[in-house]
């Protein structure tokens, strides 16, 4: 998963320039049709019942030697009553509309979303690492 650049400069300002971050209080995944590169440019899907859907991730842990975080439960969006396109990529953010995009990876196999589909993710598939 790649980090924004709003999260790089969060970060960067934090550590290194002794300036305070406030965290969001909940974060959201949000599904896309192209890659939100970290500019926060992609298309997000819209209409179709189409909504954001709460994240929690688990605390890290460092099994592989790289320390990762995943989804700490499986998460399912509303049922598509339209098509929603070819879901390429997905982007955690810190607001159910809008807001900043924190971090963002491509979808390992892209998946069609039609009317009457939803889409998923199991607990645990959605990782991310920070080497």
């Amino acid at each position: 998963m790649s980090a924004s650049l709003h999260l790089s400069r969060q970060v960067l300002n934090h550590f290194l320039r002794n300036q305070q971050i406030t965290a969001p209080t909940q974060l959201f995944l949000a599904l896309y049709t192209s890659n939100p590169t970290s500019e926060d440019t992609g298309v997000e899907i819209t209409g179709g019942s189409y909504a954001r859907m709460p994240i929690t991730f688990t605390a890290p842990s460092a099994d592989t030697g790289i320390n990762v975080v995943s989804n700490a439960a499986e998460i399912r969006f509303p049922v598509a009553t339209d098509d929603w396109g070819t879901i390429s990529h997905f982007g955690v953010r810190d607001a159910a509309t809008g807001g900043n995009l924190f971090a963002f990876a491509a979808v390992p196999i892209p998946k069609l979303i039609e009317e009457g589909d939803e889409a998923k993710f199991i607990q645990n598939a959605l990782t991310i690492s920070l080497e």
